[in-house]
């Protein structure tokens, strides 16, 4: 069953044409030294926050009375072909038109000679996510969760994330065992380089706070990497930081082998399993135990198991 709706999909339209050549990005240069900073939204179709956010940035006047302090602003509405497509009578079907865009990004793959919507979208984006020093890439979860910042495989990213300052949780994973994410691609993903990408997860779908998190963390973001200045960001600000933020380490992952994967007991992301060695899921005769103490579920996956799906990440909390 789908969450509420308390989101409305954004008018993106008056964004399509965009000033490099490239429908729904646009570039902005101020024209002096600093990074090039790239906020992306909708990766996914059905994650409706980061381009209310984006919306919310260009009725700030961005490209009109704003403009980057230093360096450069690169803004992308990504799958805007499946986002086009967002019915609320069915609200988790646009996610994707032929397949996921966020698993795509291995130049093996998008240099490849395969073809859908969404490759020949991520080639079009390719110049764009490459030239980025510093990239936002802003996501929501399919069930309740709280705010989760996806720091990629490495500690560079981690130590990005705590000078953001937000959310409360911060994940280092294990990658994707069905493709390369964008904000994996590159530099990103090599300890020895200054790129450096987070990937935020704002909260359920459709869920209204997750809109209030997804404006929060661009605001913070263009602050952090010297687009604004503070006294731009500071009243626009409109959420408290954490007290902490806590890491999470992600162990492995837990694959559905068969379409009867299921939980042994209720569960909601982020939920901590103390004992080690607790029974918390079953596919046909396999059962699914913790391997330690303080066992965090990290985005388990409610919906019936198809094999070979990511059904939850097993972590701990490194502090």
């Amino acid at each position: 069953m789908n969450a509420p709706l308390e989101l409305s999909p954004p008018d993106i339209t008056p964004y399509r044409q965009g000033n490099v050549g490239v429908d729904y990005v646009h570039v902005f240069d101020s024209g002096r030294p600093g990074p090039t900073v790239m906020l992306q939204a909708l990766t996914h179709g059905n994650e409706l926050c980061g381009a209310i956010a984006l919306d919310w940035l260009f009725k700030q006047g961005l490209g009109r009375g704003l403009q980057p302090r230093a360096g450069r602003l690169i803004v992308a509405f990504a799958n805007v072909e499946a986002f086009l497509r967002f019915d609320p009578r069915d609200p988790g079907a646009s996610r994707c038109v032929d397949e996921d865009l966020n698993r795509v990004w291995d130049d093996a793959v998008l240099l490849g000679p395969g073809d859908s919507l969404e490759l020949r979208r991520a080639r079009a984006l390719r110049p764009f996510v490459d030239a980025a020093d510093l990239l936002l890439d802003i996501h929501s979860m399919q069930d309740a969760c709280r705010p989760l910042m996806v720091c990629g495989l490495l500690d560079k990213s981690a130590e990005f994330a705590r000078r953001l300052g937000m959310p409360g949780d911060l994940l280092i994973a294990t990658g994707h065992p069905s493709g390369l994410r964008m904000r994996d691609r590159g530099g990103f993903g090599d300890p020895a380089s200054p790129r450096n990408a987070l990937l935020i997860e704002c909260g359920q779908h459709w869920d209204r706070s997750a809109a209030e998190v997804a404006i929060d963390a661009v605001v913070r973001f263009l602050l952090l990497t010297g687009i604004v200045d503070a006294a731009w960001a500071t009243p626009r600000l409109r959420l408290p930081l954490p007290e902490r933020q806590r890491l999470i380490r992600v162990d492995r992952p837990v694959v559905a082998l068969s379409g009867d994967f299921h939980f042994l007991f209720p569960v909601r992301g982020l939920d901590v399993i103390g004992r080690a060695g607790t029974a918390f899921a079953q596919d046909g005769e396999t059962v699914f135990h913790t391997d330690h103490e303080d066992t965090v579920l990290v985005m388990p996956n409610l919906k019936p198991g198809k094999p070979g799906h990511t059904m939850v990440r097993l972590g701990r909390y490194e502090d």
